[in-house]
């Protein structure tokens, strides 16, 4: 079942899918060129016309609350290539405005809710209850059976060492990660195929691929124990995996500092994320906001820098508290007058630490930094305490890496002198993305 309000990733869509063949075909479904008269409701469902080999197109709606699905479409799989493709289009760039349903998508969705009013004993109750287990049991056991087969997968790595990984390409671990989907878990499988483009990605990529290596085993072996970890890293546990958030999150009311924003394309080009850092003036809690749009489009989405908003976050279980969605507005946003307080390098190894007590494959915490001083060396650029003897080093991949400019253009910004820098801390070091001047308030982007 789907929170209303909260949109689906591509692979969480794609895992539905009955078999390899839905899931390419839905995926070729999942633009807008075969589609008309797309619509969505506020109550949480969507559908539209989907342009067949006929001239009658395919009446598509999907009850995202289920999900359940109806379409016109003599397909016998559960859901058709045609409902796939539809709810890739949601979860990329959604359908517009909610709207009213036309009269074939609206009779559908009024049988579904009639039969939800009904007594207990018919839908609702005990017998729905049952369900449910049962179909949450079947799911664990397949992702629980596609866990195993991965953790073979990685014994061979092992077993076979890294040297051929490099000449071997990344065709096996693209099967691997179909193979995830297939179980129902498209955590796993994002992080198999990122796996698998490690070797690829210049000098050093051994070390980078055990050390991803390893974390997909802790994955694993946590979700075969997952029924004996504390709630909170249970709930990290199975959103890492690909299972969607059970329950809400707790909802906070604040003043949201916009602290940054930045793009990233998936590995195949299908999807751009945008990632927002939001600050809690008040409350000092951090949030992160995603985002996401179909190739060549950018998301919706855009917060400029800097600018303030009062407005309700809700947080979603796991993921170290971090992942929030942008609730209602409660006035109109406005620029900030003050830079935020800084910490130092210490007290950011020390947060990010802390976090990865509750999400053990956080790759980094959001930290405002200051004041200090960029410093090159030999091994590259530092971040350095104005007033201390302890540095965090700039890593060269990253959310800042693209292009070095942001780099210089931090060194230009401090001219030697110490600034407030907020950026993400990992285990890799400090990734800067947006600045202060000591004598301005105005934001700085290096992104």
């Amino acid at each position: 079942m789907t929170e209303q309000g909260v949109r689906w990733t591509a692979e969480q869509v794609l895992a539905l899918a009955p078999d390899a063949a839905s899931r390419k075909a839905g995926g070729r479904l999942g633009g807008a060129g075969p589609w008309s008269q797309i619509g969505g409701s506020a109550s949480g469902s969507v559908w539209g016309l989907c342009k067949g080999s006929g001239s009658t197109p395919y009446r598509t709606v999907v009850d995202l609350a289920g999900p359940a699905y109806k379409c016109s479409c003599p397909s016998r799989k559960f859901p058709c290539k045609h409902a796939l493709g539809l709810l890739l289009l949601w979860s990329a760039e959604g359908v517009g405005e909610p709207g009213e349903a036309p009269d074939w998508a609206a009779q559908w969705l009024a049988e579904r809710t009639a039969k939800a009013a009904r007594p207990a004993a018919a839908a609702g109750g005990p017998a729905d209850a049952e369900g449910a287990r049962r179909r949450a049991e079947r799911r664990a056991a397949r992702i629980g059976a596609g866990v195993t087969e991965l953790e073979q997968r990685l014994s061979d790595l092992l077993r076979a060492g890294l040297a051929g990984q490099e000449r071997a390409g990344h065709a096996g671990w693209e099967e691997t990660a179909a193979r995830m989907v297939d179980a129902q878990a498209p955590g796993l499988a994002g992080r198999v195929r990122e796996l698998g483009t490690i070797p690829s990605c210049g000098p050093g990529w051994p070390a980078r691929m055990l050390e991803e290596a390893a974390l997909l085993h802790l994955l694993d072996r946590a979700w075969l124990g997952v029924e004996a970890l504390p709630d909170g890293l249970a709930a990290t546990v199975r959103s890492r995996v690909g299972l969607p958030a059970s329950g809400e999150g707790e909802a906070v009311r604040d003043r949201w500092l916009v602290l940054a924003q930045y793009d990233s394309v998936s590995p195949d080009g299908r999807l751009t994320t945008r990632r927002i850092w939001l600050r809690g003036l008040g409350s000092g809690r951090p949030a992160m906001v995603l985002d996401f749009g179909p190739p060549g489009r950018p998301p919706g989405l855009a917060l400029p820098v800097g600018l303030v908003l009062e407005a309700e976050v809700r947080f979603r279980p796991g993921s170290a508290g971090l992942r929030g969605d942008l609730g209602e507005r409660f006035a109109a946003a406005a620029p900030c007058t003050e830079v935020p307080p800084g910490v130092s390098t210490g007290a950011a190894l020390e947060a990010y630490g802390a976090a990865l007590r509750e999400d053990p494959w956080l790759e980094s915490w959001p930290v405002v930094l200051g004041p200090v001083v960029p410093v090159p060396g030999e091994l590259g650029w530092q971040l350095a305490d104005a007033q201390g003897a302890y540095a965090l080093p700039v890593p060269l991949t990253g959310a800042g890496s693209r292009s070095r400019g942001g780099l210089w253009q931090l060194a230009a910004l401090s001219g030697g002198g110490p600034v407030t820098v907020f950026g993400e801390c990992g285990h890799r070091g400090f990734t800067p993305l947006t600045a202060w001047r000591p004598d301005s308030i105005e934001p700085v982007p290096l992104v």
